[in-house]
């Protein structure tokens, strides 16, 4: 089925873009992750990659020339596949078809001139922005600043929640917040009225009226919505005669880490921008000991004091149940795994590798100066090598054909707060250990700090997910699709074992491949983990 390419929105105020230069032509073969052309934006030129797969059939901006964000960039689609009526009915536009567009245009143009003319200068209306090429809508999962706050461009406004990772979204404008669309928690699709900045005063009715279409409802609608917060907000401040030094501004992972441990967050000094409190924060963070009601009723009696009975209050026993809306990452992760499981028949297959010799290598190793590599990063370099020897694990299915990838990128399963995350490394077989550790501290840090880009989480052809340090000793994974094939890593375990016909101490650790059986036989996989051990057994092996 053809899928339609729009002009993407690479910025937050990019309105167009211009096609400095086409990296395919129609008629080529395109794979998902492939680069389809240079879009020049209103701040740089980037490259545009494609997130199908198929045959490009239809162009629709030509180098050179401009289009507004949305408009029809390309087509992907089958081979030979009927698309006249994604193109309007016909090929691509004629000569003749062109001034009846333009003139449309330019009444269209001139309606929002007129419009537009009605909202104050240096007013600004900041849209909820497309951060992926798949989003559709995002999630507010924090403000980092409320109405009446001053603005400054780079300062951060928001963290946004996609279908991929919640990232922070920057302000690309100076002024204050004058009004916020979208409240914590809510999501809205792309494009939709995320806050509006400028100068102290704007009448922010007149301009949302403007913005749209002249609905007075909608502006009525959302200004309740913007004086509620702060009537509570002015009710607090009453009630506890404090000022705007006295709020708390801490991150939601220190917030939900705050709540788990049960920590006070006003007791917490934040190292953050503007003393926000981080996740590092609530970490480093010791309590003051005080004394509990039954050790100072203790205290009391030793002291010789008459002290009243303790009276223990039994549970009451209430039931309780708690909705908590999923977040957009969480649905992607279930209809990801859920396609995958479902649709892909898996297959399992376990090996015990001898660690002792990993164990000294390592040691060794990491006996460098400014040398640190750790096992994870051994089994990847091993399942690199690995998979160059047994190209059908290195593979993707389609319903036409096996797809034999000459790359190997490989995929390091990442746990977020929000999920599950799978950053990737690219080439991972022509990289050194040390190469592969840098990059997957870089990539996972990135993932945990919500500074990773939607393009260095695509393309792998394996995936490896490690519980080892959990002490999960053997687990099973779901697939990563388009991949053929997961390796599970457990914890290295201390136990008996037989060599050279005695009983000793050993350290072992039990390594679980799932395989789409689609692509990947049982003998290929067993033959792939033997391959495995030895590399991971005889480390000196991948240091060549």
């Amino acid at each position: 089925m053809a899928i339609v390419v729009n002009m993407p929105r690479l910025s937050d105020t990019m309105e167009e873009g211009t096609v400095a230069k086409w990296l395919k032509n129609v008629g080529d073969k395109v794979e998902e992750g492939d680069m389809l052309a240079e879009i020049e934006t209103d701040k740089a030129t980037m490259e545009f990659e494609s997130f199908n797969e198929g045959t490009l059939l239809y162009i629709g901006v030509q180098e050179g020339d401009g289009a507004p964000v949305d408009t029809l960039l390309a087509i992907i689609g089958d081979e030979g596949e009927d698309i006249s009526g994604l193109i309007g009915g016909g090929s691509a536009p004629t000569k003749e078809d062109k001034p009846t567009e333009v003139e449309n245009t330019s009444e269209e143009a001139s309606e929002e001139e007129v419009g537009s003319s009605e909202i104050p200068e240096g007013v600004e209306v900041v849209k909820m922005p497309r951060l992926s090429d798949t989003m559709e809508e995002g999630t507010v999962a924090s403000w980092l600043k409320k109405v009446g706050d001053d603005v400054e461009e780079g300062d951060i406004l928001a963290e946004i929640e996609t279908d991929k990772a919640t990232m922070e979204f920057e302000s690309f404008y100076n002024g204050k917040l004058l009004y916020i669309g979208i409240q914590e928690g809510e999501s809205s699709p792309v494009d939709e009225v995320l806050a509006i900045i400028g100068p102290e005063g704007t009448d922010v009715d007149a301009v949302l009226n403007n913005k749209s279409g002249g609905s007075k409802k909608k502006a009525a609608a959302s200004k309740p919505e913007e004086k509620e917060p702060e009537t509570k907000e002015e009710k607090q401040e009453v009630s506890k005669s404090s000022t705007d030094a006295d709020r708390i501004f801490a991150s939601p992972l220190a917030k939900k880490i705050a709540e788990d441990k049960g920590i006070d967050l006003a007791k917490v000094s934040g190292t953050g921008d503007n003393g926000r409190i981080t996740k590092k924060d609530i970490e480093n963070y010791t309590p003051s000991k005080a004394a509990s009601p039954v050790e100072s009723s203790a205290i009391k009696a030793d002291s010789g004091v008459a002290t009243q009975p303790i009276s223990m209050a039994l549970p009451s026993g209430e039931e309780g149940t708690e909705e908590v809306k999923n977040s957009n990452m969480r649905k992607a992760i279930a209809k990801a795994l859920g396609n995958s499981k479902f649709n892909a028949p898996h297959f399992y297959l376990t090996i015990e590798v001898d660690m002792d010799n990993a164990i000294g290598s390592r040691a060794q190793i990491n006996s460098l100066p400014d040398t640190k590599v750790s096992f994870n990063d051994m089994v990847l370099k091993a399942c690199a090598m690995a998979l160059r020897k047994h190209p059908q694990v290195n593979t993707s299915w389609s319903a036409d054909a096996t797809k034999f990838h000459k790359h190997i990128h490989m995929g390091v399963a990442v746990a977020v707060d929000e999920g599950l995350v799978v950053p990737v490394i690219k080439h991972a077989d022509l990289l050194g250990l040390s190469q592969i550790g840098s990059a997957v501290k870089d990539l996972a840090g990135k993932a945990r700090n919500k500074k990773i880009t939607p393009a260095e989480m695509e393309g792998s052809t394996f995936t490896v997910s490690n519980l080892g340090m959990f002490g999960i000793q053997e687990f099973t994974s779901i697939i990563n699709q388009p991949n053929s094939a997961i390796l599970s890593v457990g914890a290295i375990v201390e136990k008996p074992v037989v060599k050279n016909g005695e009983i000793v101490v050993g350290n072992t650790m039990k390594l679980t491949l799932a395989c789409d059986h689609r692509t990947v036989d049982g003998a290929i996989g067993a033959q792939f983990l033997q391959t495995l051990r030895y590399f991971v057994e005889n480390p000196v092996t991948m240091l060549a």
